[in-house]
């Protein structure tokens, strides 16, 4: 990591850039994947399993034997430690249904809201080097919960056609059955157009690399709904000398062994604790089975010293983090000044994993400063917010004559007209 020194504000733009590849160059791939995938459906999937998975597929989707195989597969240990995970993800978003109330705005005039499921919703697990099965008890419980219809499912397969057997349990405890050997952006194009095999879904969830966040952006613009831009992972740890410098060396590897696109931030007002931080850090990371992919991260990171707490939460909330950690016994005298950010996690105590796992909350957030204008994944998600209104003949008569005057003003005619009218019969009547 890159170690930097009360750098001044003018600096601080340069300082919170993500590491990224050439966008126009990614953005030519993607939208080749995605034409093909739309013109040609299964071939083209089973062509770029071929090409980027290494893998001759005999066929797309997964079948009851191959789930019931998984399920056998998986020690009793991962199933009760996901079942804690379920129970508590589950409590969390449960509470996030709300009782709409029936609003009278004037006499007679009655609005209200509703709830409903989006009927088809994708979810794509990335499922290469990390097997992301926690990720489906973030996207398939809120989406039960909500009352989705129908659930597609698609993750890459290893080279002997097999998907992950925590994935496949996964998925089966949610009760998800239409489960597809498809990764990267070829499976959102898949969810996005539909082929002979996958069903068409109305909205995209999941995280990825930059090639999926990049068909994610591409389909939405073809009318796809998606969850947020959610790209590489990335941590920011604010650090203060309460912190446990062990604990924040971990949290910073946490994050950068998902991918050597991902990015960790460690911000400071005291240059003592960042250089205990990294110390820490370099004897950490050489015993991670993950150690090569963590350092390539590291290499795109940054710890800097900033003059106060203050200063530090003002850097934060510019970076937008995806995870915010603030290290210190005195985390939550700084809660009100947090505006930016996916997820936090206050005091020593509170790990990013809890969060990726089994607090509760959702681990599915926005990344790349997203965080400045999306929120992380929530039973809202899953639904569509319908309004409705209700007039009795008293309602139109006590609003009517507002309505026709600012119909008129911006001279829609046939608008008043379709107030008038009514008023005029309840006034013949």
């Amino acid at each position: 990591m890159k170690t930097f020194y009360n750098p001044n504000k003018e600096e601080w733009s340069t300082l919170i850039k993500r590491p990224n590849i050439n966008q126009e160059e990614l953005t030519q791939t993607v939208s080749n994947i995605l034409d093909n995938v739309k013109r040609n459906g299964d071939n083209a999937l089973i062509e770029y399993a071929k090409l980027f998975d290494k893998v001759d597929l005999d066929t797309l989707s997964v079948s009851e034997q191959e789930v019931k195989k998984a399920i056998s597969l998986v020690p009793q240990e991962l199933k009760d430690a996901i079942q804690v995970a379920y129970y508590n993800i589950y409590a969390f978003h449960e509470a996030q249904q709300i009782e709409e109330e029936v609003i009278e705005t004037t006499p007679g005039v009655k609005c209200w809201r509703k709830s409903v499921a989006i009927d088809k919703v994708g979810l794509y697990i990335p499922g290469g080097t990390a097997p992301l099965f926690s990720t489906i008890l973030m996207l398939g419980i809120p989406a039960k919960i909500a009352s989705c219809k129908e659930l597609v499912l698609c993750t890459p397969p290893n080279k002997n056609q097999e998907i992950n057997a925590a994935i496949l349990y996964t998925a089966n405890l949610v009760g998800i059955s239409n489960i597809y050997k498809v990764g990267g952006s070829q499976a959102i194009a898949a969810m996005a157009y539909g082929t002979e095999s996958i069903t068409q879904v109305y909205k995209i969830f999941g995280p990825g690399n930059q090639y999926v966040t990049k068909a994610k952006e591409l389909v939405q613009q073809n009318g796809i709904a998606i969850d947020m831009p959610a790209g590489p992972s990335e941590v920011l740890i604010i650090a203060d000398e309460t912190c446990v410098p062990s604990f924040v060396a971990a949290d910073l590897l946490s994050q950068a062994e998902h991918g050597a696109d991902s990015q960790v931030i460690l911000l400071s007002d005291n240059q003592n604790i960042v250089e205990e931080c990294l110390s820490e850090l370099e004897k950490q990371v050489v015993l991670l089975p993950r150690k090569e992919t963590a350092l390539k991260a590291l290499n795109n990171s940054k710890a800097i010293v900033l003059n106060n707490l203050e200063e530090c939460i003002e850097f934060s909330n510019e970076y937008a983090p995806e995870h915010l950690i603030i290290a210190s016994e005195r985390a939550n005298d700084l809660v009100d000044k947090i505006s930016n950010a996916g997820s936090v996690f206050l005091g020593n105590y509170s790990c990013e994993s809890a969060g990726d796992y089994a607090s509760g909350t959702n681990h599915t957030l926005p990344t790349n400063g997203f965080a400045k204008n999306y929120s992380g994944v929530s039973l809202d998600s899953f639904v569509k917010k319908i309004t409705f209104q209700e007039l009795s003949e008293k309602g139109i008569q006590n609003i009517g004559k507002s309505i026709e005057i600012m119909a008129e003003a911006e001279d829609l005619l046939a608008h008043k007209n379709a107030v008038s009218i009514r008023l005029k019969t309840l006034s013949d009547d």
